[in-house]
C-alpha cells in the first residue's frame, strides 16, 4: 500500500512538473511574436534597400521583410495602403511610408488611428530626439493630435537657393554664398531686385513659377484648411501677382517643373540661362546633377553651382516612416525605425546616408534628419564646386515649418497652381481665377471657403 502511494505521489509530481513546464512554455510562446515577418509598404525601393543594409549589419535580426511597393503614380498608393490597414490580419502593413504630400493623413488626419506612438515601440523618444538634433518641422508633421510622435523622416528637406556661380560672378562680381544670400534675400523684395539685375545681363532668375511656389507655400503662416473651411493665406494669394510679374518682366523661361523645359534649364539648354532653383539637397542629388549635362566639373553646368540661404524658410518633400499600432511585431519594427531615424552612430542609417556610404564608399551624400550627424559628416560635393552643403542645409531645416500643412495639400496645390498659371498668362482675371479655385475645391473635396 505504501509502495503504491509512493508511485501515485511520484506520478503526481511528474504531472505537476509537466504542467509547470507546459505553462512556462505557453508563457514564453505568448511573449514571442506571432510571426517572424515584417510587412513593409512603400512607394519606392528606397526604404527596402535600407532594410537590406539593416539586416546585413544585424545578422541576429531574424525577421523576413515582406515588401509591397505601390507607386504614387495616378494616386494608386494611398487607396491600396488604406485598404490594407483597414483589412488587418497577417498581411497588414507593420511598417509603412508616407511622403510629405500626404503624410498628415496618416499622422493627424483620416488614417491617424493606425499610427503607433514611437514610445510604444520601445524607443526613448525624448532623449533620442534631443541627442539627434532633429529638425523641428519633421517632428511637428510626425506628431499626432495628442502630441505623440508617430512618424519621422530620414532626409532633411529644408530648402535652400541653388545658384550658378558663373552667372553670379558676371552679375555681382562674386559667387560667395555669404554675399549672394544678401543679394537674393531676406524677403521677396530683395529677390526681385536680384531678378532685375540678372535680367539686365540677359539671365532668368528662375526656370518657371513652380520654382518659387514651394518657397511661398512653405513660408505661409497658415495652411489651406482652417476649422474645416478653405482658407487662402495672403502669402499664397500673393503668388497670383508674383507669377504674373515673373511673366510680364521675363524673369523666367516659363517652364513647368518636372517637364522637359525645366530639366533643360539645368544644363543651359533653355531660352535664357537660368540663375537658380529653390530646393532641398535631393533636388541637387537626384534631379539637377543628372540633368546638368556632365558628370564632373567642366562638363555642362556640373560644378558651376552653389547653395545659400533662401529669401524665406521652407521645406519640400520627404518620406516619413510609421508603424502600425495593430502590428504583432511592434518591438522589431521599433528597432528598424530607430535605426533609420534616430541612430546617430556611424553604423546608423543617418550617418551612412549623409556620407554616401550606405552601399559602399563613393555614393551620393545627402542631408539627413539629424543635425548631430551632419555636424560630424563631410558634406562637400563636386557638383557644388566642393562646397560643404551641410553648412547651409542644417540651418535650412531649422528655418522650415510644418505647421501650415494639411492632408489635402497635394490636390489643393494643383488646383491653385493651375489657376495662377492661367491668370499669369492673361487667360483669366484675378477674381475669376480665385472663384474657379474655390469651386474646384468645393466640388471635388466638399470643402467650402471661409
Amino acid at each position: 500500500m505504501k509502495r503504491n502511494m509512493r508511485i501515485v505521489v511520484s506520478l503526481l509530481l511528474v504531472a505537476c512538473m509537466s504542467l509547470s513546464l507546459f505553462a512556462a512554455g505557453q508563457s514564453e510562446a505568448a511573449k514571442a511574436p506571432a510571426r517572424k515577418v515584417i510587412n513593409l509598404w512603400t512607394f519606392t525601393d528606397e526604404v527596402p534597400k535600407m532594410l537590406e543594409k539593416f539586416k546585413a549589419l544585424n545578422p541576429d535580426f531574424d525577421y523576413e521583410i515582406n515588401t509591397t511597393i505601390v507607386a504614387t503614380t495616378d494616386g494608386a498608393y494611398q487607396p491600396a495602403l488604406d485598404q490594407a490597414l483597414a483589412s488587418g490580419g497577417d498581411n497588414a502593413p507593420d511598417l509603412y511610408c508616407a511622403e510629405a504630400a500626404f503624410v498628415l493623413k496618416y499622422t493627424k488626419g483620416d488614417a491617424a488611428q493606425y499610427a503607433a506612438p514611437y514610445k510604444s515601440l520601445g524607443i526613448d523618444v525624448d532623449k533620442k530626439l534631443k541627442d539627434a538634433d532633429i529638425a523641428p518641422y519633421t517632428v511637428d508633421i510626425g506628431s499626432n493630435s495628442k502630441g505623440e510622435l508617430v512618424g519621422l523622416g530620414y532626409q532633411a528637406t529644408g530648402g535652400a537657393f541653388i545658384y550658378r556661380r558663373s552667372l553670379a560672378k558676371a552679375t555681382w562680381g562674386t559667387d560667395d554664398p555669404a554675399v549672394i544670400k544678401t543679394k537674393i534675400g531676406p524677403g521677396w523684395e530683395k529677390f526681385f531686385q536680384a531678378a532685375a539685375d540678372l535680367n539686365k545681363k540677359g539671365y532668368a532668375i528662375m526656370s518657371g513659377d513652380g520654382d518659387i511656389w514651394h518657397a511661398i507655400e512653405g513660408s505661409s503662416p497658415k495652411g489651406w484648411i482652417i476649422d474645416g473651411k478653405l482658407f487662402i493665406d495672403k502669402t499664397r494669394e500673393d503668388f497670383l501677382d508674383i507669377a504674373k510679374m515673373i511673366v510680364d518682366n521675363g524673369y523666367s523661361n516659363q517652364t513647368r517643373d518636372w517637364e522637359d523645359g525645366w530639366f533643360a534649364d539645368m544644363k543651359d539648354a533653355g531660352a535664357k540661362k537660368v540663375f537658380g532653383f529653390f530646393g532641398p539637397a535631393w533636388l541637387i542629388n537626384y534631379v539637377m546633377a543628372g540633368n546638368s549635362g556632365g558628370t564632373k566639373p567642366g562638363e555642362g553646368t556640373f560644378g558651376d553651382w552653389a547653395v545659400c540661404e533662401p529669401p524665406v524658410g521652407f521645406f519640400w518633400g520627404g518620406t516619413w516612416v510609421i508603424a502600425n499600432n495593430n502590428s504583432p511585431v511592434k518591438e522589431a519594427v521599433g528597432k528598424i525605425i530607430e535605426w533609420i531615424t534616430l541612430d546617430t552612430s556611424e553604423t546608423g542609417l543617418q550617418y551612412l546616408w549623409a556620407n554616401g556610404t550606405l552601399n559602399g564608399p563613393g555614393g551620393t551624400k545627402d542631408t539627413v534628419a539629424s543635425g548631430t550627424v551632419m555636424s560630424k559628416s563631410d558634406g562637400a560635393v563636386a557638383f557644388l564646386g566642393g562646397q560643404n552643403m551641410f553648412d547651409v542645409f542644417v540651418p535650412a531645416g531649422a528655418f522650415a515649418t510644418g505647421k501650415n500643412k494639411t492632408q489635402y495639400d497635394e490636390t489643393i496645390n494643383q488646383y491653385w497652381r493651375d489657376q495662377v498659371r492661367s491668370y499669369a498668362a492673361g487667360n483669366k482675371t484675378r477674381s475669376e481665377a480665385i472663384a474657379e479655385f474655390k469651386k474646384l475645391v468645393s466640388d471635388n473635396l466638399a470643402i467650402s471657403a471661409l
